[in-house]
């Protein structure tokens, strides 16, 4: 949610936190027999006590953990009760209400379940009211009554019902009012204005339906607005532009549609404007393309057409800039580069009619480019243009290029790249010589092309490389040991955080189950599946403690599973499926508690399967095409095969029940064969998987004649 209250809530809080030190500098009053009665009732509805409560801590409740009295009267009434992240489960009595001096109530980031009781909102003195990411659920109580108010946070929660609105009849100086990631539903009801010294409204993450309320425009204190992953429709009212102190908009993941008003010219403090994920056409108006204040632009992933026009002469705060998932066309902006604060620039999904601009040479600031999927072609010029972005760090150009050669140029140089994905483009070549100088590597993606030759021994040099995919190519030879030694998958805690990669998000789907790829949730992997890769695998993969997912399905492999990859504790994916592989599944993989998915089928592997672990909770499928067995099931003990399984010239794909006829051989090799001239011919066009089957069951063949 961005900034989300954040900044005010801090503020609300240290205010608090000062007038805290003062009432403590005074020392411990006694506290107040009718709030220790109204704390002791509180305490007995949660599950467990709370820790440093009750008279075995203390018989005066102003020294109980969390609470904070006031004996400047000499009352000892309980002001303050801090509460947050105490793991408190239960419900809230309707003795809150008898503390009638409290100013601060934080029972936040706790696992209260329970309405919430009336009196609860009736309180005088209150001013920070924090019961956010708990479990209350229901409407919240219409009968409020908080004149002190001035930070109202219930979200992350489950209230349901029409919004709160009422809140603003009586506490009309609240300043913060965060009711977001609930299931408030149906339209805005009027009242809002009422609170006329909001600056922090967040409404994020309901079900509100309808347009935007009136009310919210006249609220000419407010900096943040989060009207994101609701079900507002309709065209956008040009009204938010009246919001002159505005610095975050989000209105993302709505139904909002129609042309983006031209309304930004009066808002001069707007640095965040989040837009992304309705049903916005046209094109991006003047005001907004000309914002001098604008730091972060984000309208993916909506109708926007015609060509991108920025005034980078204008925009000299702009840093980041979303535009992908469009229907742009034309060229990619030329100017770009003159946006001399610009880091991130994402562009893919559009239509583009020219390759990356020769301008881009003079892009020093940019840190992160994607231009996925966009019809690019001559990916030499691209490389050589983007090499001289002295600071480019991160580099998606997924889905271009098609059929061309991927460069081996060693001289081509991008010393600070972390981020290299240049997937499903069915580039042709080997391993580039030029990834070999990209020493900062810490994800390589180059997954579905039509790469070949062997993987050399370099990719070990990656001293920071959690993620490499390397499958659905053509790589032949041994996987080189070096692969065993990368630091970053053996005990080195690689630091991804700045590198935020969302590489697409569903439509239609909110904060509750969010569809984004970003490099912090790419987990540990080594993927190199769908290849024509042979040897064995290596024994030091054990050594690999960091790895969650290692795939060395769909090639040639031979020889043992190794006992030692139980030594890759935090495993949760093995694949080693349709290889040559012999012998026994090692019991020493039961070790592999986190081990969620595994898969050995269609090998020449025998013997009983490993007991305990997770083994029982894998499928029969995780076993067809092998002579395994479980000796807990009586029908496949013994030297019984698994189901599904087959004899050992069964090809990769164990779409064959028998061994073929020499006649049904001789038709196969003659139908790849033809294919095979085809493709050289340029008259037959093949998919890749199709390809790669063909490759590998020709050299199947072959070595069994």
């Amino acid at each position: 949610m961005g900034v989300r209250a954040s900044l005010w809530v801090v503020v609300a809080v240290s205010w608090l936190s000062i007038q805290a030190q003062v009432l403590r500098s005074q020392g411990v009053p006694e506290c107040n027999s009718s709030d220790s009665q109204a704390l002791v009732v509180l305490m007995s509805n949660f599950e467990s006590p709370v820790q440093g409560w009750g008279p075995n801590a203390s018989a005066n409740c102003c020294n109980w953990a969390g609470v904070l009295c006031d004996g400047s009267t000499g009352s000892g009434r309980v002001v303050e009760l801090a509460l947050a992240s105490k793991k408190l489960a239960g419900s809230l009595s309707d003795s809150l209400g008898q503390l009638d001096q409290l100013r601060f109530l934080n029972l936040s980031h706790n696992l209260l379940k329970s309405t919430l009781p009336e009196s609860l909102l009736r309180l005088p003195k209150l001013q920070v009211l924090d019961l956010s990411y708990n479990k209350f659920f229901g409407p919240v109580p219409a009968r409020a009554n908080l004149p002190s108010l001035r930070v109202f946070n219930i979200s992350e929660n489950f209230f349901n019902g029409t919004l709160p609105v009422w809140i603003c009849t009586n506490s009309t100086g609240i300043e913060v009012l965060n009711l977001a990631v609930n299931y408030f539903s149906d339209v805005i009801p009027s009242g809002l204005g009422n609170c006329g010294s909001l600056q922090n409204l967040s409404l994020a993450t309901n079900y509100l339906t309808g347009v935007i309320s009136e009310d919210i425009f006249t609220l000419g204190q407010l900096v943040q607005l989060s009207l994101q992953e609701n079900s507002f429709s309709g065209p956008l009212s040009s009204g938010i532009g009246d919001l002159t102190a505005l610095v975050w908009l989000d209105i993302s993941t709505n139904g909002f549609w129609g042309p983006i008003p031209d309304m930004f010219q009066n808002m001069k403090k707007l640095q965040y404007f989040i837009a992304q994920t309705n049903g916005f056409t046209g094109s991006i108006p003047p005001s907004l393309s000309n914002s001098p204040s604008l730091t972060f632009l984000n309208l993916r992933n909506n109708s926007l057409t015609g060509t991108i026009a920025l005034n980078c002469s204008a925009l000299s705060s702009l840093v980041s800039l979303d535009l992908g998932s469009n229907n742009f066309s034309g060229p990619i902006p030329e100017d770009l580069p003159n946006c001399q604060k610009l880091q991130t620039v994402k562009l893919s999904r559009n239509k583009f009619t020219t390759p990356i601009p020769q301008s881009f040479k003079n892009f020093s600031s940019l840190f992160y480019l994607s231009i996925s999927n966009s019809s690019l072609s001559n990916v030499s010029s691209a490389l050589g243009i983007l090499q001289h972005c002295e600071n480019l760090t991160v580099l998606v150009l997924t889905l271009n290029y098609f059929d061309e050669e991927l460069p081996s140029d060693a001289s081509l140089s991008f010393p600070n790249l972390k981020v290299l994905i240049m997937a499903n483009s069915r580039l042709t070549g080997s391993m580039p010589e030029w990834v070999r100088g990209c020493t900062r590597l810490q994800l390589l993606d180059l997954s579905r092309n039509r790469l070949g030759g062997m993987i050399p021994s370099w990719i070990g040099d990656f001293q920071s490389l959690f993620y490499l995919d390397l499958s659905n190519n053509l790589f032949v030879g041994e996987i080189p040991n070096e692969i065993t030694r990368l630091s970053g998958l053996i005990d080195r805690n690689v630091s991804i955080a700045s590198l935020d990669l969302q590489v697409f998000m569903k439509r239609n789907v909110n904060a509750r189950a969010l569809q984004y790829n970003r490099v912090t949730s790419f987990p540990p992997t080594v993927n190199l599946g769908y290849n024509a890769l042979n040897g064995s695998i290596w024994p030091e993969f054990g050594n690999l403690k960091n790895v969650h997912i290692l795939d060395l399905s769909r090639n040639f492999l031979s020889g043992s599973i190794p006992a030692s990859l139980s030594g890759m504790t935090n495993l949760e994916t093995l694949d080693l499926s349709y290889n040559n592989l012999s012998g026994s599944i090692p019991s020493s993989l039961v070790r592999l508690t986190f081990l969620s998915t595994f898969g050995v089928a269609y090998n020449n592997l025998s013997g009983p399967i490993p007991k305990g672990g997770q083994f029982p909770t894998f499928p029969n499928s995780s076993f067809e095409g092998t002579k395994l067995w479980d000796d807990n099931d009586p029908l496949h003990s013994g030297s019984q095969s698994h189901p599904g399984s087959v004899g050992p010239s069964q090809n990769h794909s164990g779409s064959a029940d028998h061994a073929m006829s020499d006649i049904s051989l001789g038709m196969t090799i003659g139908v790849a064969f033809g294919m095979a001239i085809g493709i050289a011919l340029g008259t037959t066009r093949i998919g890749d998987s199709c390809l790669c089957e063909i490759i590998r069951f020709y050299a199947r063949v072959k070595s069994s004649m």
